[in-house]
């Protein structure tokens, strides 16, 4: 039987690297070992579904020509699949409305997972122009779900 050393430093690395990424797991080799670093995402209750204000359906100012969104400076694109909602629990405000101003790294929906709830949270600050995605309705990994100008 082999003795495995195990290094401290790459597990804490792995680990600060989860939190920068907002990853919940991460695994690397070398050679015959390997580290896995796994923690359990923040869980919300799962928020009941929003109507969404008529305002939404919108075309977001700047659209570009034919209506593909994905190709939008301001797009923000899912970068999972799973089932999108705005709000953090059945009955709350939800997280953002069209027109609302966000900041850089404000939470703008949740995303679920494999029964984990992700956070998106917004890559820069402005004025949200469009709402893309339905609350409550799966989305696909890159597929548009608002736009901020």
């Amino acid at each position: 039987m082999s003795k495995f050393n195990i290094d401290n430093d790459a597990i804490r690395q792995l680990a600060e690297l989860l939190d920068e990424t907002n990853l919940t797991e991460i695994e690397v080799a070398a050679g015959d070992n390997k580290i896995r670093v796994a923690r359990q995402g923040t869980t919300y209750a799962a928020p009941a579904p929003i109507a969404a204000p008529a305002s939404v359906a919108a075309p977001a100012a700047g659209a570009p020509a034919g209506g593909d969104l994905s190709s939008h400076p301001g797009c923000v694109k899912s970068p999972m699949v799973g089932v999108v909602y705005f709000a953090p629990e059945p009955g709350a405000a939800p997280f953002i409305s069209a027109g609302a101003t966000v900041a850089e790294g404000q939470t703008l929906m949740l995303i679920e997972a494999m029964k984990t709830f992700n956070p998106i949270r917004a890559p820069k600050a402005g004025k949200i122009s469009q709402i893309v995605a339905t609350d409550g309705n799966p989305v696909e990994y890159d597929e548009p779900l608002v736009i901020i100008e």
